[in-house]
């Protein structure tokens, strides 16, 4: 049974019911009180225009162009040549997810009621959405601050017939796209384009779906290191709630709970002094540092839902009271700075799983065969998974260096800071991508080491994730081609396959 459509209406929208309309295809429509607060502010536009005065982007010209008065017969062309002039982003191509999450943000964004445009025009971009019409959209070209001009430009294109958009598995032009799912063009009208491009919607749609992914990967994080613990004989009582509670960051408390609950019943941990005295820190240290990068991503939710619901034009429109303000809730700082924490939050559950990895792969530290390998020397076993992983981590690195610190003026000097925030976006979604693939490693030599110490003596759930593992990727008995194996096991994290996994024997998992 399809779920009711989304309602888009300026103040409510989630991160996860954005993933149901970018990833799950729900359906979106416009709220009725939100389509109220358009047609108002419209008015009030319609209104404004009848006066005369100048207008910043109603009859004037952009940035620098601002003091250029524009005749009132040539507003539509305006605001035509606004978006042709602004498509100019290069690059590799969006995934048809952030562009479907950036066309459900910009609705939403125009949905809060004080950006002057007709509902035909929200109603458009929801069309998109449920038609399935993706823009061709270059990822590359915004600065993050007088909106994600060249990229939402790319979407503008194909509401005028313009551009292009894959449809039905083709990519078409905008025109045809349009004929193919029954839609016509949209005649831009005053304000119209400016409101269309004034925002950061790419940036937090980019942004979101790797904030989603980094949170399912923490979840997963907590699995992969409870399954390492046991294939190191490791210490369970860092886990203790009493650990956690003199120290009460929730994230901390969130992770070393799911350890615990994950190794119930094991007979692989180990007491103090049993094996040794103390684990090395990237097993003893697993909630302090799991449950940072868990409290970074819960704030960085909290800033794209805030974002979510914001109107971000210049300028904006307050029919209550007649006024057009010119302000900078374009800028993509908090935005910027928010995705950058993201990356890197996400890295140093890379970088500690990568240490855990070593450890499982080491047989000075491990008290396994050398690298996981039945018959060490005639085979290699997991060696060289352990350089993948740790070329992933070194180049998190790289990325993890923050892009909000940058700036280079724009506009002749009108646009003098900018927030560099789409390149945080990206970048934090290629440091999840990467992170992905170094757990992957992890989860690999994990289920292999559980194999030597003998999967019966497992922990409830971490032996329901060993045979989820192993439904997946049978024992390493001899040396084959592992790179299929991690991007299997890479995709079936993304998914939430290990989370799902282990809920089924571990209800409580957080």
């Amino acid at each position: 049974m399809q779920s009711a459509p989304l309602l888009i209406d300026g103040e409510s929208l989630t991160l996860s019911s954005l993933v149901e309309v970018a990833r799950k295809g729900r359906r979106v429509a416009l709220g009725p009180a939100a389509a109220a607060r358009i047609r108002q502010c419209r008015e009030a536009v319609e209104r404004l225009m009848q006066q005369g005065r100048p207008i910043y982007g109603l009859n004037t010209g952009f940035g620098r162009l601002a003091e250029v008065a524009i005749p009132c017969e040539k507003v539509e062309e305006l605001q035509r040549n606004l978006i042709l002039s602004h498509a100019c982003g290069v690059g590799p191509p969006l995934p048809a997810e952030a562009v479907r999450a950036a066309m459900v943000l910009r609705a939403n964004a125009l949905a809060r009621g004080h950006s002057g445009v007709r509902p035909e025009l929200v109603l458009g971009l929801l069309e998109l959405v449920n038609r399935g019409i993706h823009p061709v959209v270059p990822g590359q070209g915004s600065l993050g601050a007088s909106g994600d001009l060249a990229p939402l430009s790319h979407i503008a294109l194909v509401l005028m017939g313009e551009g292009e958009a894959e449809f039905g598995g083709r990519v078409l032009s905008g025109a045809e796209a349009l004929a193919a799912a029954g839609l016509k063009p949209v005649t831009l009208q005053a304000k119209e384009g400016l409101a269309l491009i004034n925002g950061s919607q790419v940036t937090a749609a980019v942004g979101a779906l790797a904030a989603a992914d980094a949170i399912t990967l923490a979840q997963s994080a907590d699995c992969v290191a409870a399954l390492t613990l046991e294939g190191l004989r490791g210490i369970a009582a860092a886990f203790d709630p009493r650990i956690q509670a003199v120290r009460p960051h929730p994230g901390q408390a969130a992770s070393a709970a799911n350890v615990r609950r994950l190794l119930e019943g094991s007979r692989l941990v180990t007491l103090p002094g049993e094996a040794r005295v103390q684990d090395a820190y990237c097993l003893r240290c697993v909630p302090q540092v799991h449950g940072a990068s868990r409290d970074a991503m819960a704030h960085v939710v909290e800033v794209l839902e805030r974002e979510f619901n914001s109107a971000t034009d210049n300028p904006l429109v307050f029919p209550d009271d007649g006024d057009v303000l010119s302000g900078g809730n374009f800028h993509g700082q908090p935005l910027a700075l928010a995705l950058d924490y993201l990356g890197m939050a996400a890295a140093e559950l890379g970088d500690i799983s990568e240490r855990r990895t070593e450890r499982l792969t080491n047989p000075s530290l491990s008290g396994l065969p050398a690298f996981l390998a039945s018959g060490s020397g005639l085979h290699s076993g997991y060696m060289v998974a352990q350089y993948t992983a740790a070329s992933l981590v070194s180049e998190n690195k790289v990325l993890a260096h923050p892009a909000s610190v940058d700036s280079i003026p724009a506009s002749a000097g009108q646009e003098d800071h900018v927030s560099m925030g789409t390149t945080a976006a990206r970048k934090a979604r290629m440091i999840v991508d990467n992170v992905l693939r170094v757990l992957a490693v992890e989860a690999l030599c994990a289920a292999q080491a559980a194999d030597f110490r003998g999967p019966e003596l497992l922990g409830r759930g971490t032996s329901a994730l060993h045979r989820a593992l192993r439904r997946l990727v049978p024992p390493l008995r001899g040396d084959r081609v592992l790179a299929p194996e991690v991007e299997a096991v890479a995709r079936w994290l993304a998914e939430g396959g290990a989370v799902r996994a282990v809920r089924e024997a571990v209800p409580a998992l957080l």
